[in-house]
Protein backbone atom coordinates (compact mmCIF):
# COMPACT_ATOMS: atom_id res chain seq x y z
CA UNK A 1 0.00 0.00 0.00
CA UNK A 2 1.26 3.52 -1.04
CA UNK A 3 1.24 5.89 1.71
CA UNK A 4 -1.05 9.06 1.88
CA UNK A 5 1.62 11.60 1.07
CA UNK A 6 2.68 9.58 -2.25
CA UNK A 7 -1.51 9.64 -2.92
CA UNK A 8 -1.33 13.53 -2.64
CA UNK A 9 1.23 13.86 -4.91
CA UNK A 10 -0.99 13.73 -7.75
CA UNK A 11 -2.55 17.44 -6.31
CA UNK A 12 0.42 19.09 -6.66
CA UNK A 13 1.19 21.01 -9.28
CA UNK A 14 -2.68 21.68 -10.68
CA UNK A 15 -3.94 24.26 -12.43
CA UNK A 16 -6.27 25.42 -10.14
CA UNK A 17 -5.81 26.31 -6.70
CA UNK A 18 -7.74 24.74 -4.81
CA UNK A 19 -7.65 23.39 -1.05
CA UNK A 20 -6.48 19.68 -2.45
CA UNK A 21 -3.93 21.60 -4.24
CA UNK A 22 -2.85 23.97 -1.04
CA UNK A 23 -2.83 20.68 1.13
CA UNK A 24 -0.48 18.58 -1.01
CA UNK A 25 2.00 21.47 -1.17
CA UNK A 26 2.03 22.33 2.34
CA UNK A 27 2.89 18.51 2.80
CA UNK A 28 5.35 18.70 0.61
CA UNK A 29 7.36 21.68 2.12
CA UNK A 30 7.18 20.45 5.33
CA UNK A 31 9.91 18.46 5.89
CA UNK A 32 8.62 16.59 9.60
CA UNK A 33 5.36 15.48 7.80
CA UNK A 34 4.74 11.67 7.98
CA UNK A 35 5.43 10.48 4.82
CA UNK A 36 5.39 7.02 5.23
CA UNK A 37 1.84 7.16 6.88
CA UNK A 38 -0.84 4.80 6.11
CA UNK A 39 -3.44 5.41 8.99
CA UNK A 40 -5.69 7.86 9.27
CA UNK A 41 -4.94 8.27 13.06
CA UNK A 42 -1.04 8.72 12.80
CA UNK A 43 -2.16 11.52 10.05
CA UNK A 44 -4.96 13.49 11.90
CA UNK A 45 -2.78 13.64 14.58
CA UNK A 46 -0.49 15.57 13.37
CA UNK A 47 -2.50 17.79 11.65
CA UNK A 48 -4.48 18.58 14.20
CA UNK A 49 -0.97 19.70 15.73
CA UNK A 50 0.06 21.62 12.68
CA UNK A 51 -3.28 22.69 10.90
CA UNK A 52 -1.75 24.36 7.67
CA UNK A 53 -5.49 26.56 6.88
CA UNK A 54 -8.72 26.63 8.67
CA UNK A 55 -10.61 23.48 6.66
CA UNK A 56 -7.51 21.37 6.45
CA UNK A 57 -9.00 18.80 8.08
CA UNK A 58 -12.28 18.63 6.61
CA UNK A 59 -10.31 17.82 3.00
CA UNK A 60 -7.92 15.90 4.82
CA UNK A 61 -11.28 13.62 5.72
CA UNK A 62 -12.50 13.58 2.44
CA UNK A 63 -9.42 13.04 0.40
CA UNK A 64 -8.38 9.91 2.85
CA UNK A 65 -11.70 8.51 2.38
CA UNK A 66 -10.84 8.69 -1.53
CA UNK A 67 -7.49 7.24 -0.29
CA UNK A 68 -8.69 4.27 1.05
CA UNK A 69 -11.00 3.36 -1.66
CA UNK A 70 -8.81 3.60 -4.30
CA UNK A 71 -6.02 1.25 -2.10
CA UNK A 72 -8.31 -1.21 -1.27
Amino acid sequence: MRSFYHYMMRYRGNQQADEEKQLADWMFEDHDFPKQATTYDEISRYLEWNIPFTNALSVFDRLFEAYQLEED
